[in-house]
């Protein structure tokens, strides 16, 4: 884990704020993510962890602070993404997934991953609508790559498949490929394994680890399901009432008392 932190930093968020009316949902959080990571957000419920998410997202922006991101090739250096739209940070680089699963369900699995490709299409409307020859060649190499990906990842005998069709674990897979086609250096996963059986999960754990080291990705993600977090998590960070009260190695944040009595509570009387 030492070698990872010699890694430049992917995704660092200085003292980010969101505040709705009186309500402070995440409070001066601190995130440093390094090049290669696979880095776990983890809390109770209501903890603030999706908040989080949508401020590095552009989904909000943060009442204070500043998000920062280091795209590939900008200069050694994090730029500030604080308060840009969402379909700009991710064509920098950041994708994410949702807790509740986004694919177009009456599409087929290979059009839901060729619409993501789409986002890195330099061709306009017009010459989409009029066909011209630039706007064909993006295309098809869109095709070749999209069909490339699906090869690589298990899912090409499933691409004439409708999304609805597929088993819940299937559909999960397919909504990470999706982001996959954005070409993403920092790829966000919000609780990928809600909703999945231990066998899911398992193969959930192994696909993210490879994914992580065939393309290269910087992993951030929130999960409940403690197994996984613990089986891929080099680093967690632990919110609870939209603050950090710990981070570290799965083995420290298992023996922290603050992060055990944040899950479990504390007896009152005790």
């Amino acid at each position: 884990m030492a070698d990872k932190y010699r890694n430049p930093i992917v995704l660092k968020t200085d003292d980010i704020t969101m505040r709705f009316g009186g309500v402070v949902a995440v409070s001066h959080l601190n995130l440093e993510i390094h090049q290669g990571e696979i880095v776990a957000l983890i809390g109770p419920n209501g903890a603030g962890k999706t908040t989080a998410f949508n401020m590095i997202t552009g989904v909000y922006t943060p009442t204070e602070g500043n998000v920062l991101f280091n795209p590939e090739g900008y200069r050694g250096r994090n730029m500030i993404i604080t308060g840009m739209k969402p379909s700009h940070i991710a064509k920098l680089g950041i994708a994410r997934t949702f807790q509740n699963i986004r694919l177009f369900k009456d599409l087929s699995v290979y059009e839901n991953v060729l619409i993501a490709k789409h986002l890195r299409l330099e061709s306009d409307v017009f010459s989409a609508a009029l066909h011209l020859p630039w706007y064909n060649r993006e295309q098809q190499k869109a095709e070749q790559e999209v069909e490339k990906l699906l090869k690589e990842v298990g899912l090409w005998e499933l691409r004439k498949e409708k999304a609805s069709s597929l088993p819940y674990g299937q559909q999960r897979r397919l909504e990470i490929v999706r982001a996959l086609a954005t070409n993403p250096t920092l790829l966000l996963l919000d609780e990928p394994a809600a909703g999945m059986n231990p066998k899911e999960t398992d193969e959930l754990t192994e696909f993210i680890r490879q994914i992580r080291d065939k393309y290269n990705l910087t992993v951030f993600m929130i999960e409940h399901h403690m197994d996984l977090v613990m089986a891929i998590a080099e680093k967690i960070y632990v919110l609870d009432f939209g603050q950090e009260i710990a981070r570290g190695t799965p083995v420290e944040i298992q023996n922290n008392q603050r992060v055990i009595e944040a899950y479990l509570g504390v007896d009152e009387d005790a």
